[in-house]
């Protein structure tokens, strides 16, 4: 019981603290970086602490198979008032010789008081159904503790991704600022001019339309940030849903080198689990996984649970052998109750010791066909394992296949970008000095915004497969160090 109670104040003190560093984190009115918010999500998320709880009672369950192993102490007492003692008839020639042999003679049997204290101790000798029951409440343990791993990996999975969500919703929102910015300029330039009779009404026209148009789609971009936002902070289990303002910018991250970076955004290049994973080959990546990803560790403990659950099954078969003793004391007297009378005249005592053989023998076939169905759920767990191995396989290759993709795409998009940006330096300095048109100013400001959300969705997608990968592959930033997870016993074939 101290231990229980122990286990739950470790989870109640780390549940508080976690919540006062959320009310912290929601409190201060800056950025917070990718590392810290996970961190926080891992102290405060209700399903991680959900399965914490979990392990807690797995923990007790083997502690309660352990006890089937020793010796069971139970003790009663009892006390019984005779308002009419029984009496038995019995013949009066034994009581009298010159009797007739039909006469009976009623004799009472009892005490008025009667008093009784028993100890029983029993110690099983021979119990296969026990001792393998220990090894299987291990098991569940084990996958419990798996359970809890593979829930802080969501967490922390579901936290990266909504992070680089709210990252990719804020470029969005500088995109379509600075085409504000950039349209409200140009139309002053342009109204100046139309009044110094160097551009058309029309000029000014399709200008005010152009800002009319983007005015609703950054309040709109605007409006998903702040719930990209909200996601997050309902990640981090805040009692209160309150926007989590994110650190880094997407259109400066360098993909080339991690170490080119600075601040947030080479936090957001080195926060993974996977280092260099584009120079790990397929057959690599895929042995980690055999040891590492916790889906696939569940369902090969799964499968060996319920191997275990068989042989426990098969035991029922056997014969259980246990050894007892027995001490009890009796007491009776007459008249007022007085606690197991006054002298041991009234009182008398009784002790056993022995041994008891249960054999099983026939149980009208529910034994066997108990046995059947824990066969067939095993079977159950090796069918779904060879299926998640295939799963894990193809989500491997699927994500290598996106990582590389959104690699080669990021950097194609920045020589875009960088030419979209000098193509715009150029006809604006054009238009100014009345070469170029209006319509051929806003194309290039068109051109240059949208080169520059390519390149960050190319590196937004490229965050999101290395996301994809570590989470197939079962390495999760701030929760698992390759080789730090004990490997698990392969199924045989």
């Amino acid at each position: 019981m101290c231990g229980i109670v122990r286990r739950l104040s470790v989870v109640l003190a780390a549940t508080l603290a976690a919540q006062l560093a959320v009310g912290e984190l929601a409190a201060q009115d800056a950025s917070y970086s990718l590392q810290r918010v996970i961190s926080v999500a891992l102290e405060n998320n209700r399903d991680l602490r959900t399965a914490q709880l979990g392990l807690l009672t797995a923990d007790q369950q083997v502690r309660e198979a352990w006890g089937s192993l020793f010796p069971t102490i139970d003790a009663n007492m009892g006390y019984q008032r005779n308002l009419a003692i029984q009496e038995a008839f019995l013949p009066a020639i034994i009581f009298d010789p010159d009797a007739q042999p039909g006469d009976l003679i009623p004799v009472k049997f009892g005490a008025d008081n009667n008093w009784s204290a028993w100890l029983y101790v029993t110690q099983p000798i021979f119990d296969a159904g026990a001792f393998i029951g220990v090894g299987t409440a291990g098991r569940f343990q084990e996958l419990q503790r798996e359970v809890v791993r593979g829930q802080a990996q969501q967490v922390a999975s579901r936290v990266r991704r909504t992070y680089y969500q709210a990252l990719l919703a804020h470029e969005e929102v500088r995109v379509t600022e600075e085409s504000v910015g950039r349209t409200e300029e140009t139309l002053r330039e342009t109204e100046g001019l139309y009044r110094a009779g160097l551009a058309s009404s029309y000029d000014v026209l399709r200008l005010e339309v152009r800002l009319a148009n983007l005015r609703p789609n950054l309040r709109r971009a605007q409006n998903m940030a702040l719930a990209a936002e909200r996601d997050l902070s309902v990640e981090l289990g805040m009692s209160e849903v309150t926007p989590i303002r994110v650190a880094g910018r997407l259109y400066e991250v360098n993909l080339a080198s991690a170490d080119a970076n600075e601040g947030e955004n080479r936090e957001l290049l080195r926060l993974v689990g996977l280092r260099n994973a584009l120079d790990a080959s397929f057959e690599s990546l895929y042995e980690l996984a055999q040891t590492m990803r916790s889906d696939l560790r569940q369902a090969q403990l799964n499968y060996e649970l319920q191997d275990a659950r068989v042989k426990h099954e098969r035991t029922s078969r056997y014969p259980r052998l246990n050894a007892f003793f027995n001490y009890g004391i009796i007491a009776q007297e007459q008249g007022s109750p007085n606690f197991f009378g006054e002298s041991e005249n009234q009182r008398t005592t009784s002790a056993v010791v022995g041994l008891t053989l249960e054999i099983p023998v026939f149980e009208g076939f529910q034994r066997s066909a108990r046995i059947e169905q824990r066969e067939l759920e095993r079977e159950q767990a090796r069918v779904q394992l060879d299926l998640l191995k295939q799963q894990t396989a193809n989500q491997i290759q699927t994500a290598l296949e996106a990582l590389q993709e959104a690699r080669e795409r990021a950097e194609a998009q920045g020589d875009a970008v960088a030419e979209a940006r000098r193509g715009y330096e150029i006809v604006t300095a054009q238009y100014l000095a009345g070469v170029s048109s209006q319509l051929e100013l806003t194309e290039g400001e068109v051109l240059l915004r949208e080169s520059e959300f390519a390149y960050a969705q190319a590196v937004y997608d490229y965050l999101i497969a290395q996301a994809d990968l570590d989470d197939a592959v079962g390495v999760v930033p701030l929760v698992d160090v390759p080789g730090s997870v004990e490997p698990v016993t392969s199924v045989s074939e």
